[in-house]
């Protein structure tokens, strides 16, 4: 997949999320969070209010320190696709 077609596709992974109204089970979020900080290069800090969070955040963020971009991309893409495909 082109670099292009790839972002096109994040950005759409991206607005379907954002677009969906019921709430997302908390693994699911922590793991999108992860991968899409790590594919936009977004590495400041986590900000909740709530420390335990910021704990949750950081830990999902230390597991895709080892994936470029383009990888996180794609698994952004792979989650988002499986949940809507799989969800109940």
């Amino acid at each position: 997949m082109t670099p292009n077609k790839l972002h096109i596709e994040f950005e759409e992974a991206v607005e379907r999320i954002n677009a969906h109204k019921d709430p997302f089970p908390a693994d699911f979020l922590l793991r999108l969070y992860a991968y899409y900080k790590k594919a936009t290069n977004d590495y400041g800090r986590p900000s909740s209010r709530k420390p335990i969070i910021n704990a949750f955040k950081t830990n999902a963020l230390f597991q895709v320190q080892d994936i470029s971009e383009d990888e996180a991309k794609q698994e952004y893409i792979n989650l988002v696709n499986n949940y809507f495909l799989y969800r109940k």
